[in-house]
C-alpha cells in the first residue's frame, strides 16, 4: 500500500515538473532564441496593442525597433525608448522633453531585447500546442514567472513551426492589462552604427533633458 502512494506522488509530482518546465516548450524557445542571436542587427515593424476588457480600454500603436546585440532603438507614436547597453532615453515628444537612466541588465524590466531569452531565468514554461493564423502555423508557448510578485504573471509567446521566428508576444498584467506586440515586418542583418543608439539633445532644440542617474 505504502508502495502504490509513493508511485502516484511520484507520477503527481512528475507531472507537475513536467507542466511547469516542459521539454516541448523549452526545445521551441531555445530554437527561436537561437535564431535572433545569430543575427547582427535587424530591424522591425510591428503593432503594439493596450487592452482591459473590464475598463474598457483598446488601444493600438505602430511602431519601428532596430536591434543590434543588446542595444536598441524602438519608436513608437507617443515615444522614442533608446538602449546602448549602458544608458537608457525615453524621449517624449509631446512634452519635449527626455528622461535619462542607467540601463540594469539584472532588472526585472522586459524589454525588445530580452524577450528573445528571457525564459532562461526566472519562469516556468509550457507548450500548449498549435495554431493557425494567416495560413501560418505557430507554436504556442506560456510563460509564467516564478516570482509571485512579479510585474506580469503570464507571457504568451506565438512562434513559427517553420522558421522559429516570433509573430507575436501578449504580456498578462494583474490589473487585466494585455500588452500585445505584433511583429509584421521583419529585415535581418541590417547594417547599422553603434552611434544610431544614442541620443543628442542639441538635435532637438527646447528639449528638457530629465537626467535620473
Amino acid at each position: 500500500m505504502k508502495k502504490s502512494v509513493l508511485v502516484f506522488l511520484l507520477v503527481v509530482v512528475g507531472k507537475v515538473v513536467f507542466a511547469q518546465y516542459d521539454p516541448k516548450a523549452l526545445e521551441i524557445l531555445e530554437a527561436m532564441s537561437k535564431k535572433y542571436k545569430a543575427i547582427a542587427a535587424f530591424e522591425a515593424n510591428l503593432t503594439s496593442a493596450l487592452t482591459n476588457e473590464t475598463e474598457g480600454i483598446k488601444e493600438e500603436f505602430k511602431g519601428k525597433i532596430t536591434v543590434k546585440g543588446d542595444k536598441f532603438k524602438l519608436s513608437l507614436e507617443d515615444q522614442e525608448i533608446i538602449n546602448n547597453g549602458t544608458t537608457v532615453w525615453t524621449y517624449l515628444p509631446a512634452s519635449k522633453e527626455v528622461n535619462i537612466d542607467n540601463f540594469d541588465p539584472k532588472s526585472d524590466d522586459i524589454n525588445p531585447v530580452k524577450i528573445f531569452d528571457i525564459y532562461k531565468k526566472g519562469f516556468k514554461y509550457l507548450y500548449l500546442g498549435e495554431k493557425t493564423e494567416a495560413g501560418q502555423v505557430l507554436e504556442e508557448v506560456d510563460l509564467v514567472p516564478e516570482k509571485k510578485n512579479a510585474q506580469y504573471f503570464k507571457i504568451k509567446m506565438l512562434i513559427s513551426k517553420k522558421d522559429k521566428s516570433i509573430q507575436s508576444w501578449t504580456m498578462f498584467d494583474k490589473s487585466g492589462n494585455r500588452y500585445k506586440y505584433l511583429i509584421t515586418k521583419f529585415i535581418s542583418n541590417i547594417k547599422v552604427d553603434d552611434s544610431f543608439f544614442g541620443f543628442d539633445p542639441k538635435k532637438y532644440p527646447g528639449v528638457e533633458v530629465i537626467d535620473l542617474r
